[in-house]
């Protein structure tokens, strides 16, 4: 017979098997390393993660670190080696880590504040200049951002083959590899560069939105430049938000936290959300590694592109 106290007995052996569990991955992982690459300057990348990884760190009961990578590879090799548990990913740099053997899934990625998961590559020129489209800028400068960005490097290759383009660096007089979406920028309004490709979401919800907002695109004489000072000459399809992924191998129970950390992050910690997403985001969307293989093939069709040229 199944008895109440069969019942509870059961209840408290499963809780502390739950529990002995979370002790042994805490005891193997008492330091989560938690890597992003930087859209902005280190500071502004500081201050917006902070709140949300120390709230992290709350939630799982184990310490979490931030660390701000150079660049997209060295996140893939560090996750491929185990130096870094968590990591937040472009769709390009995440289906380039899946392509060279990283162990790794994805298990969530951004809400916008319209409810969509997605964004677009741009070409931005300033408003000033006299170019109308990617066809006007034969012979100019193109700043992009990583050879690994979505947004700043691979689909802007794949849009401008689209168009007839197949050799960036020959169509262009020259190609600059900034290091960040908001150096792409800098370097456009500081005419480094004619074109610059870029990441954009919505008026409200971009990299550009972000650095106007804070005052960092200046005129010559000091003076701030506004959103009309900037005209976008080409929008791709749209691209599904990069991931957030951890490694395979971390135990099914801390996968299980940290994915719940994630979704709960808006309401349990409102303001660390509102910190990291600058209020153009809504929350987090669960998602699954296959949600990126279309990102792949995108990959690949650009690694052909490379190799034509090379050969």
């Amino acid at each position: 017979m199944i008895t109440r106290r069969l019942i509870l007995a059961g209840a408290a052996a499963l809780a502390m098997s739950s529990a002995a569990s979370a002790q042994d991955w805490k005891a193997k992982y008492p330091e989560l390393v938690f890597a992003v690459i930087p859209a902005e300057n280190a500071s502004g990348v500081t201050e917006r993660w902070t709140p949300f990884v120390n709230y992290l760190s709350k939630e799982l009961g184990t310490k979490v670190t931030l660390r701000i990578a150079n660049d997209y590879a060295a996140v893939i090799e560090g996750q491929r080696s185990g130096n870094i548990q968590i990591a937040s990913y472009g769709s390009a740099s995440f289906a380039r880590a899946r392509l060279t053997g990283v162990k790794i899934d994805a298990f969530a990625n951004d809400i916008n504040a319209d409810g969509s998961t997605g964004y677009y590559s741009v070409f931005f020129v300033k408003a000033t200049s006299p170019y109308k489209s990617v066809q006007d800028l034969k012979g100019k400068n193109l700043g992009l951002v990583d050879p690994n960005s979505t947004s700043g490097n691979n689909v802007p290759r794949f849009e401008l083959d689209k168009m007839g383009i197949t050799d960036a660096d020959t169509y262009f007089s020259k190609v600059v590899f900034t290091g960040s979406h908001e150096n792409a920028l800098l370097a456009l309004s500081q005419g480094t560069v004619d074109v610059a490709a870029n990441q954009w979401t919505s008026d409200d919800d971009s990299t550009l939105a972000q650095m106007l907002t804070k005052g960092m695109l200046k005129n010559a004489d000091g003076t701030a430049l506004k959103k009309d000072d900037f005209r976008i000459i080409h929008k791709s399809a749209p691209i599904i938000n990069g991931p957030y992924a951890y490694n395979s191998d971390l135990p099914d129970d801390l996968k299980t936290a940290i994915a719940k950390a994630f979704q709960d992050a808006p309401t349990k910690d409102k303001a660390a959300f509102e910190r990291l997403s600058d209020g153009q985001k809504k929350g987090f969307h669960p998602a699954t590694t296959k949600d990126w293989d279309a990102t792949i093939e995108l990959i690949k069709f650009v690694d052909n592109l490379r190799k034509k040229k090379a050969s």
